[in-house]
C-alpha cells in the first residue's frame, strides 16, 4: 500500500490539488490496492474536483510527482526551527507613501503633581497607576524600583491562581534588574520613563535561561538560547522583566496548557486572546505594561474584552526577532497598557530596525503629548456605526436534522448567534456615545468606507503559513498535545492547510496588493479613522494592510445588558454581560502612530473610561 503521508505531500505538490482532489486520488489507491497512481486515477478525481486535465498531460505528471517528493523530503530533513523566516517579505508601504524618517525627542505629557499624599502608605495602592504617574515617582526617588517590583510580585502571585495569566515568574531577574535600576538612577543615570517599571512578557517573546512556552503542550519546558529584541530593548531602557504571561496555544484564543486565563471583570469568562495574560494582567494591576502580538486579533480582542488600552503598531515597525512566528507576512508585536500615552512610551523604547528582522522600516515614531490634535483629519467607518445587528438577512432554509445530536447542535448554534446580535445591539449605544463625545470635543468627522473586497477569502495566506510555521506539529502527529482541539482550534487549521495549493497561496498575495491600494484610497487625505473595535470588517482589513491601531475602553455595561446563554470558560464567544468593559478603536495611517495616538489621547482624556478597574478577589 502507499504510505498517506508521502501520498498527500505528493497530491499538496502537484499545484493543481483542492482539498478534495488528493483525497479523492488516495481513497481510489486504497480502494484499488495499487502500490501508484495510474492516469485512471489522476482522470476520475480531476472529473470530481473540476480540475479537467488533458490525457496527454498525465504521464509527465506522474514521473514530476515523484521528482517532486525527493525534494520535499530532503527540506525536511533540515529541521527548520521556527525562526527562520522565508526568503520573501510583505511591504505594507506602497510605491509614493512617505513617512518620517528623522527621530526626535520624545516629548511627554506634563509632569504630574507629586504631593506628599501622591506616595501611599500601602503601595498596592499604586497597582493601576500609569506608567506615566509610576515613571515621574521612580524618577523622583519618591518610589524604589525595587518596591515597585516586589508589589507587583506578590499581586502576580496573589491573583493568579483566579485568572492563571502567569506562565513563568522572573523573581531572580527581576529582583536583580529592580537593584540596578535603583542604583542608577541614585547616580543620576537615568535612562527614561520606563527606568524601573516592572512589565510582563507574552510567553512567546524567548527570554535567555528562561522557559518560553508558546502556551502550547509539547513545549512546557522550551529554552530558547536568547533574549528577543523587544526583551533587549526594554533591558536597555531599564524596565524590570517579572513575569511571562500566558497566551492561548501557539497563539490562538486564551486556552493553554495550564487552563484558561479569565477576565478581570468576570472571571467565569476567558480574557480572550491571543494576548491573554498580558492583557488580562495589565487590567488587573499585576504590571506597570505589558507586550504582546497580534497576527489577527491578539491584542484588539483581549485588549477590549480585559478594558486595556491596547497599540498594534504597524507592520515593520517593531522587530519580531525572537519571537515566535506564526504568519511572517501578519504578525506584530506591540503594548497592553493602562492609557494611550503608556503605549506611545513603550513603543518608543521597541521600534526600529535591529539588522535581522527584514521587515522593519527606518520610519520614525517622534511622540509629541501636546501635539494639535484639532488639526487632524477625522474620518469614521459611517455604515459600521450606522449598522442595525437585527438587520439579518433572512437564513437560508435547512433539511431537517438528521440526528438529534445534529439537532441539538444547531439549536446551540443559534443560541449563540442571537447571543451575538444581543450584545452588539447593546453595545450600539456605546458606539453612538462616542461619535457624540468626538463632535463634542469638535470634532469634525468625515464619513468613509471601507472597500468591497473578499477579505476572508485572503486569510488563506494566514491560514498555509502558520501551517508550515508549525508543519512538524501535523507531519509527527505531535499537535495532539495541544490543549485544545475544537474545529477551529490550530491542530484542525494546520491539517486542513495542507491542502492548500501554492499557486493558490500567490493568488491570494496579489489579491492581497490589490487591497492594499483600495484601503490606500480611503486614507488619502485623512488621519485617523474611528470604528466600532466589533464591527464591520476593520480588523481583518487592517490586518491584512498593516495599518495600526490603537484599542481603548469605551464604557462599562449596566446590569440591564445580555448575558451570555453559557458561562463555559472555554467558550470563546462567552462574552459581554452586566459589569464588563465595550472598546472604540481608532485606525491610523502607516507609520502615522504618533498622529493616531495623540488623537486616541484625547479622546481618552475625555472620556476617563481608563479610570475604571475591576475589583478583584484572590482565591480563597
Amino acid at each position: 500500500m502507499l504510505d498517506r503521508r508521502n501520498f498527500m505531500k505528493t497530491c499538496s505538490g502537484m499545484g493543481l490539488a483542492g482539498t478534495l482532489f488528493p483525497g479523492v486520488l488516495w481513497a481510489q489507491a486504497q480502494a484499488e490496492g495499487v502500490k501508484k497512481i495510474t492516469k485512471e486515477m489522476i482522470d476520475n478525481a480531476a472529473a470530481i474536483a473540476d480540475v479537467p486535465i488533458a490525457d496527454d498531460y498525465k504521464e509527465m505528471m506522474l514521473d514530476s510527482l515523484n521528482q517532486h517528493a525527493k525534494g520535499y523530503e530532503e527540506i525536511y530533513k533540515l529541521h527548520i526551527p521556527n525562526s527562520v523566516e522565508p526568503a520573501v517579505l510583505f511591504e505594507p508601504v506602497l510605491p509614493g507613501m512617505k513617512f518620517e524618517t528623522v527621530r526626535k525627542p520624545m516629548r511627554l505629557s506634563n509632569a504630574p503633581n507629586l504631593a506628599s499624599s501622591a506616595v501611599p502608605k500601602n503601595l498596592e495602592e499604586l497597582a493601576f497607576a500609569s506608567v506615566r504617574e509610576l515613571a515621574e515617582l521612580v524618577r523622583t526617588k519618591k518610589v524604589s524600583s525595587i518596591a515597585l517590583t516586589e508589589m507587583y510580585l506578590d499581586r502576580l502571585k496573589k491573583y493568579d491562581p483566579t485568572l492563571k495569566f502567569l506562565v513563568t515568574l522572573t523573581e531572580e531577574r527581576a529582583r536583580a534588574q529592580a537593584k540596578k535600576a535603583d542604583s542608577e538612577i541614585a547616580a543620576g543615570k537615568y535612562r527614561g520613563p520606563l527606568h524601573g517599571l516592572p512589565w510582563g512578557a507574552k510567553d512567546l517573546l524567548a527570554t535567555k535561561g528562561i522557559r518560553t512556552t508558546w502556551g502550547a503542550g509539547g513545549f512546557e519546558t522550551q529554552v530558547i538560547d536568547e533574549d528577543a529584541t523587544v526583551v533587549k530593548r526594554l533591558d536597555e531602557a531599564g524596565a524590570v522583566l517579572v513575569a511571562k504571561l500566558t497566551l492561548g496555544a501557539l497563539a490562538l484564543g486564551d486556552v493553554w496548557f495550564g487552563g484558561v486565563t479569565r477576565n478581570p471583570w468576570n472571571t467565569k469568562q476567558g480574557s480572550s486572546g491571543s494576548s491573554a495574560g498580558p492583557a488580562s494582567a495589565t487590567a488587573a494591576g499585576c504590571v506597570a505594561f505589558s507586550i504582546g502580538s497580534e497576527t489577527l486579533g491578539s491584542i484588539s480582542s483581549p485588549s477590549t474584552r480585559c478594558g486595556c488600552t491596547g497599540l498594534r503598531p504597524t507592520f515593520g515597525f517593531v522587530p519580531r526577532t525572537g519571537a515566535m512566528a506564526l504568519s511572517w507576512t501578519m504578525d506584530k508585536l506591540g503594548p497592553i497598557c493602562r492609557t494611550v500615552e503608556d503605549c506611545a512610551l513603550v513603543l518608543d523604547a521597541i521600534y526600529g530596525p535591529d539588522g535581522h528582522d527584514r521587515t522593519v522600516h527606518s520610519a520614525a515614531f517622534n511622540w509629541d503629548a501636546n501635539l494639535d490634535w484639532r488639526k487632524l483629519r477625522v474620518g469614521y467607518l459611517k455604515s459600521d456605526f450606522e449598522h442595525k445587528p437585527g438587520e439579518q438577512q433572512e437564513a437560508p432554509k435547512e433539511e431537517p436534522a438528521a440526528t438529534p445530536e445534529e439537532q441539538k447542535k444547531r439549536e446551540e448554534q443559534k443560541k449563540r448567534r442571537e447571543a451575538g446580535r444581543a450584545r452588539a445591539e447593546y453595545d450600539r449605544k456605546y458606539n453612538d456615545a462616542a461619535l457624540a463625545k468626538l463632535q463634542e470635543m469638535g470634532v469634525k468627522l468625515i464619513p468613509v468606507e471601507m472597500p468591497k473586497f473578499p477579505f476572508d477569502a485572503l486569510i488563506t495566506m494566514l491560514d498555509a503559513e502558520s501551517a508550515a510555521a508549525f508543519d512538524d506539529l501535523t507531519r509527527t502527529g505531535k499537535d495532539k498535545l495541544l490543549t485544545s482541539q475544537k474545529d477551529y482550534d490550530w491542530p484542525n487549521t494546520f491539517r486542513t492547510s495542507r491542502f492548500i495549493p501554492a499557486v493558490e497561496y500567490i493568488q491570494a498575495a496579489r489579491a492581497r496588493k490589490m487591497a492594499m491600494e483600495a484601503v490606500a484610497k480611503v486614507f488619502e487625505g485623512i488621519d485617523v479613522i474611528v470604528a466600532p473595535t466589533n464591527g464591520g470588517q476593520q480588523l481583518v482589513i487592517t490586518n491584512l494592510t498593516g495599518h495600526p491601531a490603537v484599542i481603548l475602553p469605551n464604557g462599562l455595561r449596566g446590569s440591564d445588558a445580555p448575558k451570555y446563554p453559557s458561562e463555559d470558560v472555554t467558550d470563546f464567544q462567552n462574552a459581554g454581560g452586566p459589569g464588563t468593559l465595550t472598546s472604540l478603536t481608532f485606525l491610523g495611517n502607516l507609520y502615522g502612530e504618533a498622529k493616531l495616538l495623540a488623537f486616541a489621547r484625547a479622546y481618552q482624556e475625555a472620556t476617563g473610561f481608563h479610570l475604571l478597574h475591576p475589583k478583584l478577589e484572590p482565591s480563597s
